[in-house]
């Protein structure tokens, strides 16, 4: 049986829209998305570089684009958190042992919580026993390690936690190391379906 819960955030609570952000830097001025773009964000949701060093990355590309420009272009991914989600949420944190993990980065939290309101985000955090962040433990998934931290640090049971997360390179990792999983198909399921998947 299933006693515990690990929930992505991403376009598994908050909706996304992930062409957002590349559809505003080309607004302005950037040309294409380069590999040493995805190096800075990698960089960024692992926390190994400041804000301030993330967008200044971007200013290399985009020269005339102020720091307020490039940030608020980054947020434009950031769409709406539905309430049924977190009520769904509160519901479940009567019965299960429930974290959060996911790949992010300290801009796009900073405005959800500015978005969301103090009281709506405090609600929904303190469904979990833990929330963790990327940028704040220095690992992202679908790396072991940062699976294999949280039971170590939970004494969880693989076998017996269930992750859910949209993106397949996650939930592949997280099954090869013995969890139980659900790759949330975005746009075709929604998170509080989770009974109708008969996992738990």
């Amino acid at each position: 049986m299933i006693n515990t819960i690990i929930f992505d955030f991403g376009d598994i609570f908050i909706n996304l829209d992930k062409e957002a952000p590349i559809v505003e830097f080309s607004k302005l001025g950037l040309k294409e998305w380069t590999e040493d773009l995805d190096e800075l964000n990698l960089s960024f949701e692992k926390g190994k570089i400041s804000e301030l060093q993330f967008i200044e990355g971007f200013q290399k590309h985009m020269p005339k684009a102020s720091i307020d420009e490039i940030r608020n272009a980054w947020n434009t991914i950031l769409l709406d958190f539905p309430l049924y989600r977190l009520e769904f949420l509160q519901m479940l944190s009567q019965k299960y042992r429930l974290f959060l993990l996911s790949n992010t980065d300290s801009i796009h939290i900073d405005r959800f919580q500015h978005k969301a309101g103090i009281t709506f985000y405090r609600e929904f955090y303190q469904c979990f026993e833990r929330v963790y962040f990327s940028f704040e433990l220095g690992m992202r998934k679908p790396e072991a390690e940062i699976f294999n931290y949280l039971v170590k640090q939970h004494e969880l049971t693989p076998k017996r936690t269930l992750f859910i997360d949209d993106k397949k390179e996650n939930t592949d990792a997280a099954l090869a190391l013995g969890f139980q999983v659900w790759n949330l198909q975005v746009g075709k399921e929604d998170v509080v379906h989770l009974f109708d998947k008969k996992i738990i």
